[in-house]
Parts: C-alpha cells; structure tokens; sequence
C-alpha cells in the first residue's frame, strides 16, 4: 500500500483570525498583526494575503510598509489564537484518529491519510480538500496542503507548490519530486536547509538538488557529518520517518532552556536582575516537573551586535533543583563571562542533563534541612501560581526598575495574550 501524509497549514494564521473575528476577507483586506506600542520597528507577526498581492513581505517591520498602503493594525491575541488551533485540531479529529496527527505548530500539522483513503473512498486530493472546507466552513479560514509520499515530500509540497496552486494543494511523489524540483532555487526554500547549509553547499558548486542528488557522498559526509544522511536523502525525496515513529520519540536527554530578547539596552546590573529573574522562574519548572541538572549553560548578546554573544557552561558538583545553589551558580558564571562595558539585549539560560529527582545529590556542604524547607516553599508557590495566576506571587526584585517577569507572565510567547 502507498503511504500518503498531508501538511496542512493555515494561511496567514494569526491575521486571518483577526479577519474572521471582525468578519472580514482577509483577500480583501489590508490588515497586519503587531504591536503599535513597540514603534515602527514592531515586527509584523502576520499581513493578510491581500497585502503579499502588493509584494509586501510576510515578516516586515511596520516601518517598511509603504505609506501610501492603508491597513488596520491588530494587537496580537496569542490566547484567541491558541484557542481557533485547539477548535480545528478538534475538526481535524472529526476525520481523523489523535494518532495519525502531528502537530508542527500552531497553525500547521502533518497527517497520515494513508488508512482514511479507503474508508471514505476518496483519492488523497479529495480528502485532503474535505478537510480544507471542514475547516472553511467553521471558521472562515483557508487551508492549504502539501500531499507526499512520505513526510519530507508533503512539507515541500506545501511549501513550495501549494503556494501557487489554485486549489491550494500541492502534490509529490519521488519521481515527480525529481522532476519537477531538482532544478529548484533557492536551495533554503527546501525543508532544512538555511542560509548557513545553502552557503557551504554553494561553497562545494552545489545550486540545486540534482547537484546534490550526484555529488561526491564522502565530501558531504566530511563536510556535513551525520547530516549528510539526511541531506542525501531529501536531494532524492527520500525520508525513512513514519509519523508513529515520530509519536513514539523520545528524547535520551533533556533540557529546560529560557531566552529574551530585551525591548531596549540593558546595562550589566539591569541585565543581571533579568538573570535572577529567568533562574528563579526555571527553578520552578524543575521543581514542578521533579528533575534535577548538573549543568548549567548562559548566553548573552549584546546591543547592535557590536560584539560577538559570550557566555559558557558549567559542570555542578551537585545534582539538584535548589534556587539557592543554582542562582549563585549562574550569577558567578554571568559575572566570569559578560562584559561589563557593553549593553545587553539578549539572556538565554539552559539547565542541561536534566534527570528524575530520584538522581538528586548533594556534598559535605549541603544543609538537608535547608534544601528540603526550600523545595517546601517551591512547591506551595507553584500551587498559587497555578489556582490563581503567574502574578499571584511576585518577589520584591520583579518590582524593580528595568524587571520584567510580572510583564512576560501577561505574554504567550513574547506577545499580548489577551
């Protein structure tokens, strides 16, 4: 039997919301989503179809949208967003077993179609077009589809075919893969390759797939390593991953990992307080997931780029969740590794070689009581949290000038919940 996956995502997401919402074409409207309050250089998060006809590109800033263009602007509403994903999931479902769906993000998924065909007695197209207008119809959104014979083959079909079909639906298989995309530029319009993998391809002569398809395997297994595999496999349209073995991966490692980007420059003291701030709250998440780490890693980035990030890590003599231990750790590894003469834009903290707490150890040092008293407190602070809100308790320091947790817990994802 052959396999046949769809990746369906909805078009301009998050501003066809806002469309659907004022009841509104987003075909016929010119509408972006992004927040005015953060100044012309706001990023637009999404522009309506109507605004990529005029050739204004998705991801624009508010500044490079021509003047003469008149458009509404829509605060982001990640909580309504998350909401419209949640209801066509259920959609989906209506349709289809939880197993046979994978979701990529929030306004994309792949599905295997392969067992549903003969059920409904309809060829892939058709299938996939009735969930396209389930969805339509619900919610006033429009879908589009990449159908493949394996993962990778739907995702490029989405991508790089159903943008410009009629019925928004693109169509692979392995030979017509060949033919039809061997010869395709740019090479970072394909699933996984970026600009950095485009560049060092190009640096080999490489400009397309067929290239790629023919070069020499044991240059790309020196230049690439591992990857090369994967590299390989897609040049022909191949992808061994079924959507069950993606269901059933997991990880051998773990890690909890928290970045920011700073809304304006940050001096070493200001950035420091960011610092407790992102530990504190990570220390929570260790707690309330009961593992522990015994390593830590931090990555700061500097204002304009004017220099490279720094940072580093650092191998614990313990293995424990106590905000004590792991605060003076990170401040001791920020004040080793930031320069103090620059300003600061961005914090990324990562708790590495993350375990059960049944793992948890400690040294001649460690005050057992202490350590049990404080996850005592850790875990009634979660609790709080959890009845009545991520601001229902708030330490002194998340009230000081330049903090900003009380404000991010008003966020989902850096954006305006609402």
């Amino acid at each position: 039997m052959n396999q046949f996956y769809f990746c369906i995502d909805l078009k301009t997401f998050f501003a066809s919301v806002e469309c659907a919402m004022r009841g509104l074409d987003p075909f016929k409207t010119n509408l972006v989503v992004a927040d005015p309050s953060r100044g012309q250089g706001a990023l637009c998060l999404a522009i309506t179809p109507q605004m990529k006809a005029m050739g204004i590109r998705n991801r624009c800033r508010l500044f490079e949208i021509p003047k003469s263009v008149q458009y509404i602007i829509a605060v982001p509403r990640m909580k309504l967003y998350m909401t419209y994903s949640a209801y066509i999931y259920q959609i989906y479902l209506q349709y289809v077993a939880p197993k046979d769906i994978h979701v990529y993000s929030i306004d994309e998924c792949f599905i295997d179609a392969t067992t549903y065909l003969n059920y409904y007695h309809l060829r892939p197209k058709q299938f996939a077009k009735m969930l396209m207008d389930a969805v339509f119809q619900k919610t006033g959104i429009t879908a589009t589809a990449g159908i493949g014979t394996n993962l990778y083959l739907a995702k490029v079909a989405l991508d790089i075919l159903a943008k410009h079909a009629p019925d928004n639906i693109g169509t692979l298989s392995e030979k017509r893969y060949q033919k039809q995309l061997w010869h395709h530029q740019p090479l970072t319009d394909f699933w996984h390759i970026g600009k950095g993998i485009e560049r060092r391809l190009q640096r080999l002569g490489i400009r397309d797939m067929q290239d790629l398809a023919f070069y020499r395997q044991d240059v790309l297994y020196q230049e690439f390593g591992i990857n090369a595999q994967y590299l390989i496999d897609h040049a022909w349209g191949r992808e061994e991953t079924t959507l069950a073995e993606i269901k059933n991966y997991r990880p051998k490692s773990h890690s909890i990992s928290n970045s920011q980007v700073l809304f304006e420059d940050y001096t070493y003291d200001q950035a420091l307080l960011v610092l407790k701030e992102m530990v504190d709250l990570n220390v929570l998440k260790l707690v309330e997931k009961q593992v522990v780490t015994d390593e830590i890693s931090l990555y700061i980035g500097y204002s304009k780029n004017v220099i490279r990030g720094t940072g580093g890590q650092r191998k614990l003599t313990v293995r424990t969740n106590s905000a004590k231990i792991l605060m003076a750790e990170f401040i001791d590894l920020y004040r080793q590794h930031t320069r103090p003469d620059h300003s600061i834009r961005q914090i990324g903290i990562s708790f590495n070689h993350i375990m059960d707490e049944y793992y948890e150890s400690y040294d001649l040092f460690s005050d057992l009581q202490a350590l049990d008293e404080e996850k005592r407190l850790q875990c009634a602070l979660i609790d709080i949290k959890h009845k009545f809100g991520k601001n229902a308790v708030l330490k002194g320091m998340n009230k000081l000038d330049k903090a900003t947790t009380e404000k991010r817990n008003t966020l989902i994802g850096g954006h305006n919940a609402q």
